[in-house]
């Protein structure tokens, strides 16, 4: 039997700190997740526009085995400044990799494109994410906020505003599973022109509404909804998140989890993995429950993983709120 952590967020799984920073007129914003100590850590991108930073190190053959953070942020490119700026706020805190007397913060990276949301990019010469990341780093928490905030700020997907959404489930062996994402698709969380999300049939508790399953099912709901298709643009989506545990595993594992949390996307978003999302999986492993699971239980971990990320998105779109100028509604502002 498996039920929600008791935050039913990823800082369910002990281990992980989580910051937002954001800038209500950019809309936009940066989300930083720290690992104390650090963590196991894998990628698996399977969406055809990915950014991204250090997710080469995250190869089972290659030589660091853990970091010390990760960074999901909007600005395209430019916010892979982020990711420095994390990183400062880890080297001030005598945090990273050893190397000889100096010590080098671990901090892999992932973008949205949200440039073209309506929000004021005239930043001057220097974008502002180092300082975003920063901000983030050293406003973590075990309790933060989802929705419109983050990463999330300005993200968007086809029918409604995107978010920060995060879940979590602990395993009847007792292992947590948590997911944190930022929703910023192509396509749409919601079934056809419905409120219902395709993530129902995972729901605990109605965390984001309850409505289940329309009846009767739409006629359309297999007909795709893409994003701003009437003005053909191009690279404005990727949905980007992160998969984490407190079983014991190795980096191959890891990787294997990665992998299965993509399932998730597919659960709650249609279409997802397209030519034009960047989509992408980062997974750790704090190993705090000093669990390694067997083949049996990593089949359960596995199936857990897919279905706390589709809950993760669903709740990123239910939670975002309306802000000024915004091009798509929030779920919640529709009745």
């Amino acid at each position: 039997m498996m039920r929600k952590g008791a935050r039913n967020l990823i800082t369910d799984v002990p281990g992980l700190l989580v910051g937002n920073a954001e800038d209500i007129r950019l809309k936009s914003g940066v989300t930083a997740v720290l690992c104390d100590p650090p963590a196991t850590a894998a990628v698996q991108v399977l969406g055809g526009a990915p950014g991204t930073r250090e997710t080469d190190l995250l190869a089972p053959h290659n030589t660091v085995q853990a970091v010390d953070a990760i960074v999901l942020s909007g600005g395209s490119a430019f916010g892979l400044d982020a990711a420095s700026g994390v990183q400062a706020a880890l080297r001030e805190m005598g945090r990273g990799f050893a190397v000889g007397p100096h010590r080098v913060p671990i901090v892999p990276a992932a973008i949205l494109f949200d440039l073209a949301n309506g929000g004021d990019k005239d930043w001057g010469r220097y974008a502002p994410y180092r300082d975003l990341g920063y901000q983030a780093a050293r406003a973590v928490s075990a309790d933060f906020g989802t929705g419109s905030t983050g990463a999330g700020t300005g993200a968007l997907t086809a029918t409604f505003k995107g978010g920060l959404g995060s879940a979590s489930t602990v395993l009847s062996n007792g292992i947590t599973v948590g997911a944190l994402v930022a929703v910023n698709a192509i396509g749409s969380a919601t079934v056809g022109d419905t409120r219902h999300f395709w993530a129902a049939p995972f729901e605990m508790d109605d965390e984001f509404g309850g409505l289940g399953q329309p009846t009767p099912w739409p006629q359309d709901a297999a007909a795709p909804r893409f994003k701003f298709r009437e003005r053909q643009a191009s690279a404005t989506n990727t949905t980007i998140a992160v998969i984490a545990t407190d079983a014991l595993l190795t980096k191959a594992e890891a990787k294997r989890l990665a992998i299965a949390a993509h399932d998730g996307f597919s659960r709650a978003l249609w279409p997802s993995h397209t030519p034009l999302d960047g989509d992408l999986v980062f997974a750790l492993s704090t190993g705090t429950s000093g669990k390694a699971p067997l083949l049996q239980d990593f089949i359960d971990l596995s199936a857990a993983a897919a279905a706390t990320m589709a809950r993760a998105i669903a709740r990123g779109v239910y939670d975002a709120r309306d802000a000024g100028d915004d091009l798509m509604p929030a779920w919640s502002s529709r009745s």
